[in-house]
């Protein structure tokens, strides 16, 4: 479920104030429409520089995803939007993060954004995750396998991002080549097996006009897809298009049903066994 937004304009002074005294007085702010997961998402420029702000009331069922999101933060240079500052004031938790140049990623099949997508996921799978508090691939999937022991597919020691969304990927066209790519809202980060990403990232590529086969083909330039076996592969369909017929019955917006349809295609591509 969508968290509410409101404006920057809404927090209260106190915690307005603890965010100038690292930004300096505010000059503009844009309000951001993207996301889910956050009450607070503003762009905002002061004389100093420009930030991305997110944030929570610390009351919120799901503050624990800006706990979250600073932990990993510093395990993501050159992969995500650094984090500049954290305020925790007034009722409120608050991320300052850089404010990156650039446009979504374009998943479309004759897209020159995927092969750089393609390089951000091949330096995701070589990341460590060090001993942070992190839910893991098996408990996120553990309703949704076929069978119990598939679970044993989906455990390993890597730092995941799991929301492969277009929008949660920024291209800047000015940066060196294989270096364009960055992801945000890490919200739902998650310790995995390294070749997990890659799935998620198919299922979105099919969602956007990619054959499975396709889709596929641009999994392979990735490392870490060669660690997962078929069986493993096709156990993480099962799931994940049981996860997506659940989301898409209580939620049937023009969006997940994309989803839903494209990992069922997904599902029926893969070898039956």
């Amino acid at each position: 479920m969508a968290t509410t937004r409101i404006g920057l304009d809404q927090l209260p002074p106190a915690a307005r104030v603890a965010v100038e005294e690292y930004t300096g007085p505010l000059l503009t702010v844009e309000e951001m429409t993207e996301g889910f997961n956050s009450e607070i998402a503003a762009r905002v420029t002061s004389a100093t520089g420009t930030w991305h702000i997110k944030g929570l009331r610390t009351d919120h069922p799901r503050v624990w995803t800006q706990r979250r999101e600073a932990a990993v933060a510093p395990l993501l240079t050159g992969l995500a939007p650094a984090l500049r500052w954290r305020v925790e004031t007034a009722g409120w938790d608050l991320l300052g993060f850089e404010a990156l140049a650039g446009h979504h990623a374009d998943y479309a099949p004759s897209s020159p954004d995927l092969s750089e997508v393609a390089s951000l996921l091949r330096r995701l799978g070589e990341t460590p995750c060090p001993g942070i508090e992190l839910r893991r691939a098996e408990q996120r999937l553990e309703r949704y396998v076929a069978h119990p022991d598939d679970l044993r597919f989906f455990g390993g020691p890597h730092l995941l991002h799991t929301d492969l969304n277009n929008t949660n990927v920024l291209v800047d066209d000015h940066a060196p080549r294989g270096e364009r790519a960055r992801l945000v809202d890490w919200a739902w980060a998650t310790r995995g097996a390294a070749w997990l990403d890659v799935g998620y990232w198919v299922v979105w590529l099919i969602a956007s006009g990619h054959t499975p086969a396709s889709a596929e083909g641009w999994a392979a330039e990735i490392p870490s897809w060669h660690t997962a076996t078929a069986d493993g592969i096709t156990a993480f369909t099962t799931a994940n298009a049981n996860l997506w017929s659940e989301i898409s019955t209580a939620d049937p917006s023009p969006w997940t049903q994309r989803l839903a349809a494209a990992v069922t295609a997904w599902h029926a591509h893969r070898p039956s066994g």
